[in-house]
């Protein structure tokens, strides 16, 4: 598929600054784009790029150049150049993979008779729906998805290959001897309006009641998210992080890569927490957080600059 600059610009809405009629056919990162390629620019510790660049046409975020620039590739001026990329790509995703609008169910995947599928659910090879599962509208579940018995999943989600839902949450009583007895867990899980769950996440059913995953959050590869547990609108936990049984997660929460989150507490809404850091307490105010146990980003940095210095002889 191939776009001229200027059509580019027409979809994003944006201006062009050289040749309008230059065609790109790829996208590319700017360090490695060749002839025919597109690329975006979104930081100035980038803009060096520009000179280098074998890209034929950079979409470049606003106030990083100007009409005055001259470089060999043709710019194209857009408010936020990372924005405009994702929504470019999504065309061009459209055009060349058009949704199927009519719900489908692909071969070897099993639906029980008691399940509820909306319309233009897309479910691959190999998943299961159980018992009284409900799925919204327009919601993708590739490959190997497994969503367990009386489950809700809401619209425009997506589930990636591997997902589970509803598998019994972490839950034994030891006895007077010391030897572990299953709790029934016997709750749901709710998954509300698109929310985006990547390769092989866990999502636990509660002991009593529901684990709940709030509207537009993204939860990426690899993460374990305990029984009970409640995740407000538009978070995001990156690869292999896991929360424990009982934590209410905030909005607007970002929990970098392999954090760990303890159970039975809470994080406000607007955290950041830094990757590898371990949630042992309640956070109640909106920061930037970081180490084991997370502290506040700015006093976890000095005093790893001590615990640099403290290993010097």
């Amino acid at each position: 598929m191939e776009f001229s600059a200027q059509e580019i610009a027409d979809i994003l809405s944006a201006t062009v600054l050289g040749d309008p009629c230059r065609k790109v056919h790829n996208v590319a990162p700017i360090e490695q784009a060749q002839e025919g390629d597109l690329c975006f620019l979104a930081e100035e510790k980038y803009l060096a790029c520009l000179a280098t660049t074998g890209a034929s046409v950079v979409m470049v975020s606003k106030g990083l150049v100007d009409e005055s620039t001259a470089v060999a590739p043709t710019l194209i001026l857009v408010d936020n150049a990372r924005g405009a990329m994702a929504q470019l790509l999504n065309v061009v995703e459209e055009t060349l993979h058009p949704r199927n609008t009519e719900t489908y169910i692909d071969a070897a995947a099993y639906v029980a008779p008691t399940a509820h599928i909306g319309h233009g659910v897309q479910i691959h090879p190999h998943c299961y729906v159980g018992d009284n599962v409900v799925i919204g509208d327009n919601t993708i579940l590739y490959p190997n998805v497994t969503v367990y018995h009386d489950c809700r999943i809401g619209a425009d989600c997506i589930l990636h290959a591997g997902v589970v839902i509803g598998a019994d949450g972490f839950g034994f009583e030891p006895d007077k001897d010391g030897v572990h007895h299953k709790v029934p867990q016997i709750g749901i899980v709710v998954i509300e309006d698109d929310v985006e769950i990547g390769a092989n996440s866990c999502v636990d059913r509660a002991m009593m009641g529901e684990t709940r995953i709030g509207r537009n959050t993204k939860i990426d590869n690899l993460v374990q998210i305990g029984h009970n547990v409640t995740v407000g609108h538009s978070t995001i936990m990156c690869a292999q992080v896991g929360v424990a049984g009982s934590t209410k997660i905030g909005s607007h929460v970002t929990l970098a890569g392999q954090v760990g989150v303890a159970g039975h507490i809470e994080i406000c809404d607007n955290v950041i927490v830094g990757a590898q850091s371990g949630v042992a307490g309640t956070i109640r105010k909106p920061g930037i957080y970081m180490g084991s146990p997370a502290i506040d980003a700015a006093i976890w940095r000095r005093a790893s600059v001590l615990f640099k210095m403290s290993g010097k002889k």
